[in-house]
């Protein structure tokens, strides 16, 4: 089973983006469970998601605890929260990021990523300037970083679930996908 926490603010499309990936996921033929967990529901408050995939039945019924991987949708939550709470070793951390975030000794425990997904965001008119939407964004660079599920499953659910710019979250997707960088890791 792969486990994957995604850290975000509301707004930015965190639970979104977990359960488009898992559209994703399912369509490649994985078994999969999302879920959200809230604190204090409003916009620019720090939200998670939760995913799971597996190609047996998941019969896991609680939070993520220990993940595979961590996405972070806004690199200011690394001052606040530790993103790498239960983070297994050698897992996977992407951040969405305008340049190299520094993480300091858990650039040698973790494989690190970053895209700045807000500037792609910004560019194909998602959301606004000041708060971009970025969620299609992260599940393209996440996409090709962990090198699953395949873009068309990524482009195939966002065409069925996002009604709105529908061909400019593709192709910020797709832009994500080509343009994450790895920073750090083994």
């Amino acid at each position: 089973m792969i486990e994957i926490r995604f850290h975000g603010r509301g707004g930015q499309g965190t639970v979104v983006a977990s359960v488009l990936l898992a559209k994703a996921f399912f369509k490649d033929g994985y078994y999969v469970q999302t879920f959200p967990s809230f604190g204090v529901e409003r916009r620019g408050a720090p939200v998670c998601a939760y995913l799971r995939l597996d190609d047996q039945k998941i019969l896991v019924r609680s939070n993520v605890y220990n993940p595979d991987h961590v996405i972070v949708q806004d690199r200011k939550l690394l001052d606040t929260i530790d993103i790498t709470n239960g983070l297994k070793q050698n897992g996977t951390i992407l951040i969405n990021s305008p340049k190299e975030p520094y993480l300091f000794e858990q650039d040698k425990k973790f494989n690190i990523y970053y895209v700045d997904a807000a500037q792609i965001a910004t560019k194909y008119n998602l959301g606004t300037r000041t708060h971009p939407i970025i969620n299609t964004t992260m599940i393209g660079a996440f996409a090709k970083v962990l090198k699953m599920p395949t873009f068309n499953s990524i482009a195939d659910a966002i065409n069925k679930e996002i009604k709105v710019k529908t061909d400019m979250n593709i192709k910020a997707a797709k832009e994500a996908f080509e343009t994450v960088k790895i920073i750090g890791g083994l």
